[in-house]
C-alpha cells in the first residue's frame, strides 16, 4: 500500500550561469552569459532534464543573464514549462524570495533562477548554515542548482531538507 502522506513541496533554486563584466556604459541588468555561462547553462539543464527534474513552475528575474539561464530549461526539459519573469527577483533582497515560496506552495514544485547573494542567503536559510556550508563550502557557484525538500513554516520560518545539489561540472548528491 502506498503511503498516502502529502508531499513535501519541492523548490529549485538556480543562480544564474557565469556572466562577463559589464561593458562601458551597460547597465548590470543587461549583462550577458559569457561563453562558459552559456555552456554551464546547458549542461544544468541536461543535468536536470536527465534526473527527471520537471517543476511546475519556472520564476526568473528579468536580468538578461537569468533568462539566458533559464532558456535551455525550455527546450532541454520541456517546451511546456511555464516560465515567468519577475522583476522583484533582480531588484529585492531575499526576503522577496520568501514571499515568492509562499506564494506558490500550492504547485508541487518551483525553480526560482535568480542571483547571489540572494541565493546563498536563502540556501543557508532554508537548508540551515550547517548543512549549506557543507554542501557548498565556498559559496553558491553560478548555475548551482540545489534541490530542496520545504517541509514547513511560511516567511523566514520556512526549512527544508536538502536532496540534492547539482554544478554544472558535477552532481554533488
Amino acid at each position: 500500500m502506498q503511503d498516502s502522506a502529502a508531499r513535501p513541496f519541492r523548490l529549485l533554486l538556480l543562480r544564474h550561469a557565469r556572466s562577463g563584466w559589464a561593458l562601458p556604459g551597460q547597465r548590470d541588468f543587461d549583462r550577458a552569459l559569457d561563453d562558459v555561462g552559456f555552456a554551464e547553462a546547458e549542461l544544468i539543464a541536461e543535468l536536470a532534464a536527465d534526473r527527471g527534474i520537471r517543476p511546475d513552475l519556472i520564476l526568473c528575474s528579468t536580468a538578461v543573464r537569468c533568462r539566458q539561464t533559464a532558456e535551455p530549461f525550455f527546450r532541454t526539459v520541456s517546451e511546456n514549462i511555464d516560465i515567468r519573469y519577475v522583476d522583484e527577483l533582480y531588484t529585492g533582497p531575499a526576503s522577496i524570495y520568501t514571499d515568492i515560496i509562499d506564494a506558490n506552495r500550492h504547485l508541487n514544485s518551483l525553480m526560482i533562477v535568480g542571483h547571489n547573494p540572494m541565493i546563498d542567503e536563502l540556501f543557508h536559510r532554508l537548508a540551515g548554515n550547517e548543512a549549506a556550508a557543507e554542501a557548498l563550502p565556498h559559496g553558491y557557484p553560478p548555475a548551482a542548482l540545489a534541490v530542496l525538500d520545504v517541509q514547513a513554516g511560511i516567511g523566514s520560518a520556512i526549512t527544508a531538507t536538502l536532496v540534492s545539489l547539482m554544478l554544472p561540472t558535477r552532481e554533488v548528491k
